[in-house]
């Protein structure tokens, strides 16, 4: 499973690297290339039938032969088909060629989304189907997989069936009780059903079952980790901090009491007998950083280092001069240093130099805060920002660091994740945990709304009259191209959009994961300096910049993202002294997303939304609910699957307690594939 993915037919040099850009080098990486989401194809409905915003399938005849007219550089393409309860309006762009299929009395399944015009419902860029083609892929679910640019569905879906015809089948390595009494399927039905489910039921069998060992084997690492830090000594005691008490003293606000008793937590944890290994969550906004920095300022007061890690290059420069901004304005006689991947070579050597020589007190980064190349002197707090975008072994990676001057630091881990403590103790359960559940008393309520498609032109209005005023705005969207598999806002056609709708001097850009870091660091870059007012994007905001002027967040398609990451979406807005609002724009109009979405309106708190999150999403919700990318896991979604995750920590709780070197015959494959995976990751953090 380990050979490379150009031993499969159909993949040389040129689609090899098209596939690197996703991630897939071998054949086991394209295997555990899991779909994003499934379309059943249905049965073709009457014209009459067909309702706006949905994709549908229609079976008409052509009434006459397909036009095509110019209009400056685009080429439109029309036919109408008719069946015996209507007429309808067929429309395509660029695609001249159509011409030669599309002839008076040919009959063809279209498929599309149905739009509204001014004579009634139209279909733009429908999929044509011969009779009998549709007919075979009718009732069937078609996977549809995340890609990069090159990367098609119908190249993944290939590979993948050739992978599983070509290799042989894997050794199953869960014990036999187990997968009993978890009621989880054999490995190799999963992974095939996973991509060629013959039914929904055989689907979510499937994934239920590959959910449980991406959670096993993380649970199994993190009581790892416990495990080699249980009654590690404090080797840097810490009791008084004189910095620190001069920042409380001269900051224009008063800590919350939240803020108080987690800071009280943090002082004992450094002064005490043991290594901290602690964990802050806290919305958006609750004040995790100021708390950070008084530990980092304690650190710094006795002589030592710390090392504070965010998960992109924007969130870390922020955070840099946010730290120097603060001991500038206060007096405080301490040097930070950046490090960024994106740094010239001149600047980061600059960097290491000035760490390992200790000129440093506070260094700030992103993962090049653990690169080889970087020593550090003293190096006794290590902090991770955002955690859930963290692996468990790039914290473990990070806190290793510290090992060259042979004494374990202090881990702290924050994270703006509204997770339900139940979780929490399962997912973090190598770390103390400690909450701020209160934030700052000058901060403003984010005003909520739930609306339906058809407010979007009172939105853009309002949006423009935020920006008259001096505001900003962001517009999320759930794609970075259409598909016409996906009924969904796209992020690309969206901001051209919005480029016609609003006045030519708002300047309307977009931002999304493919891009290449600097281009997001630049345009994130651009947003905050407001050289651009309204920003479309991806989730990928969801971690970014903090823009005070910001008020105003919409998100189209809400309903295909679960609670606890709009509620992360929203937070990027209510940062600064003028009114925020959020409008949730629900896609679908269903009365089920309609009540998800009226949780959000009503409610501003992280951690009631992720509970009532945990008990509206059953089993089945991962159709076309994006998954929230917590803790990165490739499939398993933590709200989703929480009940699954409860089982699993009960699982590994039971097998480490009768095998806790996993040695026993009947633990030895598992074992096997655990240390298998723990060397990988860990290679792949080195290169």
């Amino acid at each position: 499973m380990n050979q490379s993915i150009t031993t499969l037919k159909g993949i040389g040099e040129k689609t090899e690297k098209i596939f690197h850009k996703a991630g897939i080098e071998t054949i086991d990486d394209l295997l555990h290339y899991y779909p994003r989401s499934y379309v059943k194809f249905q049965a073709p409905v009457p014209i009459a039938n067909l309702e706006a915003g949905k994709i549908q399938a229609v079976c008409g005849m052509l009434t006459k032969d397909a036009t095509v007219k110019r209009v400056r550089n685009l080429q439109i393409i029309n036919a109408v088909i008719r069946d015996e309860t209507g007429i309808l309006q067929l429309t395509w762009f660029n695609m001249p060629y159509m011409r030669s299929t599309l002839k008076a009395g040919s009959r063809f399944v279209f498929r599309g989304k149905a739009v509204k015009h001014q004579a009634g419902l139209a279909m733009e860029q429908p999929i044509i189907y011969r009779l009998n083609h549709y007919e075979e892929q009718m009732d069937t679910l078609r996977p549809i997989y995340p890609l990069v640019n090159g990367l098609t569905n119908k190249l993944v879906t290939g590979a993948v069936k050739q992978a599983l015809e070509k290799y042989p089948m894997q050794k199953e390595y869960l014990p036999e009780p187990v997968r009993k009494e978890y009621r989880l399927a054999e490995y190799n039905f999963a992974v095939q059903n996973i991509h060629f489910p013959k039914s929904e039921e055989d689907l979510l069998y499937a994934r239920r079952r590959l959910v449980f060992d991406e959670f096993l084997v993380f649970i199994l690492t993190v009581r790892r980790m416990k495990d080699q830090q249980d009654g590690v000594r404090n080797g840097y005691v810490m009791k008084e901090c004189s910095s620190a008490s001069q920042l409380l003293e001269k900051l224009p606000y008063q800590l919350t009491n939240a803020q108080k008793k987690v800071w009280d937590e943090i002082r004992k944890d450094l002064a005490g007998e043991y290594l901290m290994n602690r964990l802050i969550q806290g919305d958006v906004g609750s004040g995790k950083t100021i708390i950070a920095v008084l530990a980092m300022l304690t650190v710094a007061d006795y002589g030592y280092q710390s090392a504070m890690m965010a998960p992109t290059e924007v969130l870390a420069r922020q955070h840099y001069e946010s730290v120097n901004e603060m001991m500038e304005k206060y007096g405080i006689a301490r040097k930070a240093v950046l490090l960024t991947g994106s740094m010239t070579a001149k600047e980061k050597k600059l960097a290491y130099t000035e760490i390992a020589e200790h000129r440093a007190d506070i260094v700030i980064g992103t993962h090049a805060l653990i690169q080889e190349k970087v020593v550090y002197d003293k190096l006794a707090l290590v902090i991770t920002d955002e955690q859930h975008r963290f692996g468990v072994h790039q914290r473990e990676v990070f806190s290793e660091k510290g090992l060259e001057s042979e004494k374990t630091p202090h881990v702290l881990v924050m994270s703006a994740t509204p997770i339900p403590r139940t979780l929490a103790i399962i997912l973090y359960g190598d770390l103390d945990i400690s909450i701020i559940d209160e934030l700052p008393a000058n901060r403003l309520p984010i005003k909520n709304c739930v609306v339906g498609t058809d407010y979007r032109d009172r939105a853009y209005r309002f949006i423009e009259n935020e920006i008259q005023a001096g505001r900003q705005a962001y517009v999320i969207c759930p794609m970075v191209e259409e598909s016409d598999m996906v009924e969904a806002e796209n992020v690309i056609e969206y901001t051209e959009k919005l480029r016609r709708v609003l006045p030519p001097a708002i300047r309307v850009e977009y931002l999304h994961g493919k891009m290449r870091p600097k281009e997001k660091n630049e345009v994130m870059e651009r947003f905050a300096a407001n050289e651009i007012q309204v920003l479309v994007s991806t989730t990928v905001v969801e971690v970014g910049v903090n823009v005070p002027n910001a008020t105003v967040m919409m998100v189209e398609n809400a309903e295909r993202f679960g609670l606890a990451q709009l509620h992360q979406l929203r937070g990027r807005v209510g940062r600064g002294e003028h009114q925020s609002y959020c409008i949730f724009v629900n896609g679908n109009g269903g009365e089920d997303t309609g009540r998800r979405l009226e949780i959000l309106n009503k409610s501003n708190d992280g951690f009631f939304i992720a509970s009532e999150d945990l008990k509206l999403r059953g089993p089945g919700d991962f159709f076309g609910i994006r998954q929230s990318g917590m803790m990165e896991f490739a499939i398993g979604d933590i709200f989703t699957d929480a009940n699954i995750l409860k089982e699993t920590a009960e699982a590994a709780e039971r097998i480490l307690k009768a095998d806790p070197d996993l040695e026993s015959e009947e633990n030895a494959e598992l074992g096997r594939r655990l240390r298998e995976y723990w060397t990988e990751s860990m290679d792949k953090l080195a290169l």
